[in-house]
């Protein structure tokens, strides 16, 4: 199937690698007209350059701080003024700290609210009045397996699992509000993903073994894998959808 978002203004975060990368090729491969940031210029770039030659049609502002709100909102204002509308929101750049509670700094807490709470806050708000003046859209939030359970071939994540408990619980309360407008909103859970983001886990010896034990599907999940469910999600095939968290994760959560 093709076409799937033929004509729509698609906002994407974190488009300099892995997942929102990925997101950013099939996205325009379907035929939105992808809005991208990210906070590397060199991979910001090189996304860029990957869905021109492909045929489709993206712009990208790098870098950028998605926690500095004058930032956000001039971002989205030029996204809007070039474009008309926003029709998509997909919410994926995130950067997750992990560390015992014995040690964590206050700090590193902090950091972890603002980079995995806090940018979804900012994005989303700026957007928020956009799809309403356009009379409605979709947004998607990245979430995460560990915002379900314990991830127990790992430890360290307890911030991580509380930031994106939040986006889950943020996600539900969003699709709430947003129903009167014409707005779903949607999150998605990733499991183990083999991304730059993830290099420090999967580089490991034995770590993916690790993950792969308490897993159905005996394979490390690619990029291509969380964007074909995000596309589902913001397309018209999901309209009936909304305050879900769809989980791909190669069925780790239920075992």
């Amino acid at each position: 199937m093709s076409g799937r978002l033929t004509g729509r203004v698609a906002v994407i975060t974190g488009t300099g690698g892995g997942q929102g990368r990925a997101a950013a090729l099939l996205f325009a491969r379907e035929g939105a007209v992808v809005v991208g940031c990210d906070v590397k210029t060199d991979g910001g770039e090189e996304t860029v350059e990957l869905v021109r030659a492909a045929g489709g049609t993206m712009t990208s502002t790098h870098p950028i701080d998605l926690a500095d709100r004058a930032a956000v909102d001039a971002w989205i204002g030029g996204a809007v003024a070039e474009h008309g509308r926003i029709d998509v929101l997909y919410n994926n750049a995130a950067r997750a700290v992990f560390g015992s509670i014995a040690d964590m700094p206050v700090e590193t807490w902090h950091e972890a609210f603002r980079n995995e709470l806090d940018l979804v806050f900012h994005v989303t708000q700026a957007v928020w009045p956009h799809m309403v003046a356009g009379g409605g859209g979709a947004i998607l939030n990245t979430a995460s397996m560990q915002g379900i359970n314990a991830i127990r071939a790992a430890s360290g994540g307890f911030a991580h699992a509380a930031t994106k408990h939040g986006v889950i619980g943020m996600t539900r309360e969003l699709a709430s509000e947003g129903g009167p407008v014409g707005i779903r909103v949607n999150s998605v859970s990733p499991g183990l993903i083999l991304t730059p983001a993830t290099a420090d886990i999967t580089e490991v010896a034995g770590a993916v073994e690790g993950f792969l034990d308490h897993q159905i599907i005996k394979r490390a999940g690619e990029p291509e894998d969380v964007a074909r469910a995000a596309l589902f999600l913001v397309s018209d095939e999901a309209s009936f959808i909304t305050g879900e968290n769809l989980v791909v994760d190669g069925g780790y959560t239920v075992v």
